[in-house]
């Protein structure tokens, strides 16, 4: 019985993902693939491989999303804060 072999396109349909993932999933070796020339092609059994994969991005750990939420936000500019209170020292003297 003759292997159905896919394209990368035609596997991320199949998948439900972008040929973009598709690639990057053969680049990583968690799906196996025969190169012909620069395009790759999957064997469609392959498929099954990676069909049980979680959805969606990993998520970042805690600890990296409490220290951002610690920070204090910065003011808009450093010369913004400096030079109003200059100019209305200035605008007081002359008046």
């Amino acid at each position: 019985m003759s292997e159905k072999m896919l394209t990368t396109p035609e596997a991320a349909q199949v998948l439900g993902v972008s040929a973009e993932r598709v690639r990057q999933l053969i680049k990583a070796g968690r799906l196996p693939s025969q190169q012909f020339g620069r395009d790759h092609v999957i064997n469609e059994n392959d498929l099954a491989l990676v069909s049980d994969r979680k959805p969606g991005r990993p998520k970042k750990p805690v600890e990296d999303m409490t220290a951002t939420a610690a920070q204090p936000k910065k003011a808009a500019g450093k010369g913004a804060a400096a030079t109003k209170p200059a100019k209305k020292q200035a605008a007081k003297t002359r008046g």
